[in-house]
């Protein structure tokens, strides 16, 4: 319970440290139930949450509601040069912080720039703890679960510069 408590804490005292980065960034106001990036389409903008909540959908399912204050939207798009990998739709009213030419925008701010490669070690730091924890739990199973371990793997040495998101299963995938 400590490791989660701390890892919380540092959550938090990075997204403050991502908003902190923002002061010069226009603030909008977006209603609630409002898309503000589409799965799917390339816009080069990333937003950062200054207030409210916004839900983040991959393939229609909900992957997980952000309501930290710092929480960023879109940076997965514009790091990889890629379209969006969800969408994000405001759950409520909110504020963002919209970057509009983000590459740009990380670029002119290495300190930023670091607070997200940090951010996004934690998130995948996350997903394989998650992954070796289920690969454990199933060892040796004979059903689907098995793939964890290709998974896994998969994870620890993607070196590729063409990687595409998405599923093999999922026919809008190129």
């Amino acid at each position: 319970m400590a490791a989660k408590s701390a890892e919380n804490r540092f959550k938090v005292t990075l997204m403050r440290a991502i908003l902190d980065h923002c002061g010069a960034v226009p603030l909008e106001y977006r209603a609630s139930g409002s898309v503000i990036l589409e799965e799917g389409q390339e816009t080069g903008r990333v937003y950062v949450l200054a207030e409210g909540r916004i839900e983040v959908l991959r393939g229609g399912t909900q992957v997980t509601i952000l309501d930290e204050p710092g929480s960023l939207v879109g940076e997965m798009s514009v790091l990889l040069g890629v379209p969006h990998t969800a969408t994000a739709r405001a759950l409520g009213d909110i504020r963002v912080h919209v970057i509009e030419d983000a590459a740009g925008f990380f670029s002119a701010n290495p300190g930023l720039s670091w607070l997200v490669a940090r951010l996004l070690a934690n998130r995948l730091n996350a997903a394989t703890t998650y992954l070796v924890d289920l690969k454990r739990q199933f060892a040796g199973s004979s059903d689907h679960l098995e793939m964890v371990g290709d998974v896994l793997e998969t994870l620890i040495h993607q070196q590729e510069r063409d990687f595409v998101p998405g599923s093999d299963r999922d026919p809008r995938r190129p």
